[in-house]
């Protein structure tokens, strides 16, 4: 399965149509990339049927400037990732090529699509410094797969990592950061209630409005309000 054959197949699918909605959606904002106009689904569905494709071949779609062929090449690399045949060796050389080629996932549905079977499930077991790292970097796509990616220890009931770094996000400048500090430690926070809530008692009244927004929303509504009101206070 070659890269060009996934390009073929996929351009079975363009419509018009769906370029100006791709356009609206993805917020790259790189003045490189362009839109195939090609559905969601289509892609994805593309993707799995081509998910044995070499790393060779998938590191070539990574190159493309078109935005769906980039996505095709996160989800087969997502696909194979989750596989739960796929051996040790693979996973590194996915994860190795996910981070290596970050510059290519220039928006957060690229992120969201693969972090947590290709970043954060391989590092269940090791060292998570790479994760800091990411965080501190000045690349707003390589801090949200810092976030993003604990998600599979979330899973685990492991939170420390995700409140640890979202306290390093906590105030970042950019909106897409915010929207997923807020959403992993809402989602951190049901696992561990208590770290949530201290979380919020000391950052509630600095953070961005999109990262408490996203970080209160599933909390019972007299402590929502307890927020809210104590925040508009502290301003």
């Amino acid at each position: 399965m070659t890269a060009a054959q996934f390009i073929e197949k996929l351009s079975t699918f363009r419509n018009e149509k769906e370029i100006d909605k791709v356009e609206k959606f993805f917020k790259g904002d790189d003045g490189v990339t362009k839109h195939f106009g090609v559905k969601f689904g289509d892609v994805f569905t593309t993707a799995k049927e081509f998910s044995s494709m070499s790393l060779k071949e998938i590191n070539i779609l990574l190159d493309n400037d078109f935005y769906e062929v980039r996505m095709g090449a996160v989800s087969i690399m997502d696909f194979q990732a989750g596989n739960k045949k796929m051996s040790e060796e693979r996973k590194k050389e996915l994860f190795d090529l996910y981070l290596n080629r970050h510059d290519r996932l220039n928006n957060w549905d690229f992120v969201d699509r693969a972090a947590r079977n290709i970043i954060s499930e391989y590092l269940i077991n090791k060292s998570r410094a790479i994760l800091y790292k990411l965080a501190e970097s000045e690349n707003p796509w390589e801090r949200r797969t810092a976030i993003v990616s604990t998600h599979a220890f979330i899973r685990k009931n492991d939170t420390e990592d995700t409140f640890k770094i979202a306290e390093i996000l906590v105030h970042d400048p950019h909106e897409l950061v915010n929207k997923a500090v807020g959403s992993w430690i809402r989602e951190a926070g049901k696992k561990n209630p208590k770290r949530l809530l201290s979380f919020l008692n000391q950052y509630a009244e600095t953070m961005p409005a999109a990262t408490f927004s996203y970080a209160i929303e599933k909390l019972d509504p007299d402590m929502k309000k307890h927020y809210k009101e104590l925040r508009k206070m502290l301003r």
